[in-house]
């Protein structure tokens, strides 16, 4: 449903929508883009892109894409999640490009990519586990390129995988699709969590709420968060936006824990399988532009 003027707004803040946070696009000229902007960084800590930043950031995500397409393909049986790292790693330094999520966050992320194995949400720390059959792998990278960071991530399945895994696996990627496929100016941010959830759930799936989408381009994470599950937050999308969707899929239920050593790996709670899918996305004129076009595969 969508929010009105008069009603109570979004953040909580017991006035109404219209005297808080109410983006009075109405009176901003359509050609004053500078307006805009300033518009939704202030109210929503946004950063609107202007045609530059775009285009820098469309030759980030190009090359994340490639980067996670070509370490996915190397993904086969036998082959340790360190090994995928290191290729991944060259990769990143022959593009003159830097992994974002090396040394980055409290404590330092240690590596250059993530790789989550199975029960693995998210965070994956790569190492000396090799591929077995029947795994399922999240691959997720993202590329400092000349100032711009694209960010996107996709799932390898390795020889044969159980039904379930191959279930999470299709759910996590048609939540992805589905909620692309409604991006447009005007569209709330809590409609992708409705689109999501509504599939996952009719797949007798679950959702995670622990970890989000974000705002992406510029800065690593920007805003706004996106989350995955309903949720309320009723903020309109314009021409010049760039976030993640990266929906965490689970078997079963929902609940993450983290590892208490590495403070980075995120797994069911149950140990069921978990699967997740990224793409970095442009909101345009008149809809949207992914900007990572990756391969769907299967080892």
């Amino acid at each position: 449903m969508m929010i009105g003027r008069n009603d109570p707004c979004w953040c909580g803040s017991d006035k109404k929508w219209k005297h808080c946070h109410y983006p009075q696009t109405e009176s901003i000229h359509p050609t004053d883009s500078q307006a805009l902007r300033e518009l939704y960084l202030r109210e929503y800590h946004i950063i609107i892109k202007t045609e530059k930043q775009i285009a820098g950031i469309k030759r980030a995500c190009e090359l994340t894409s490639e980067i996670v397409d070509k370490t996915c393909a190397m993904a086969k049986e036998g082959v340790t999640t360190q090994e995928l790292n290191d290729f991944a790693h060259k990769l990143h330094l022959d593009a003159g490009a830097i992994p974002a999520p090396l040394n980055y966050g409290s404590p330092p992320f240690p590596r250059s990519i993530c790789t989550s194995l199975n029960e693995v949400i998210c965070h994956g720390i790569p190492g000396p586990t090799k591929l077995k059959n029947g795994d399922i792998l999240n691959i997720d990278a993202s590329c400092l390129l000349n100032g711009y960071i694209g960010d996107c991530s996709r799932m390898v399945m390795i020889g044969d995988v159980s039904e379930e895994k191959k279930l999470v696996v299709d759910v996590a990627y048609e939540c992805l699709m589905r909620s692309i496929a409604i991006l447009k100016p005007g569209v709330f941010v809590y409609e992708i969590g409705d689109v999501i959830e509504d599939y996952a759930q009719s797949k007798g799936c679950s959702v995670v709420n622990q970890f989000v989408g974000h705002g992406v381009g510029v800065e690593f994470h920007e805003g706004p968060q996106v989350p995955h599950h309903r949720n309320q937050i009723k903020i309109p999308l314009v021409p010049g936006m760039t976030f993640t969707i990266e929906p965490m899929i689970n078997a079963g239920g929902r609940e993450a824990v983290i590892d208490s050593h590495d403070k980075w790996t995120a797994r069911t709670r149950d140990g069921s399988p978990s699967a997740q899918w990224e793409h970095t996305i442009l909101i345009t004129e008149t809809g949207h532009k992914v900007l990572t076009p990756w391969i769907r595969g299967q080892a």
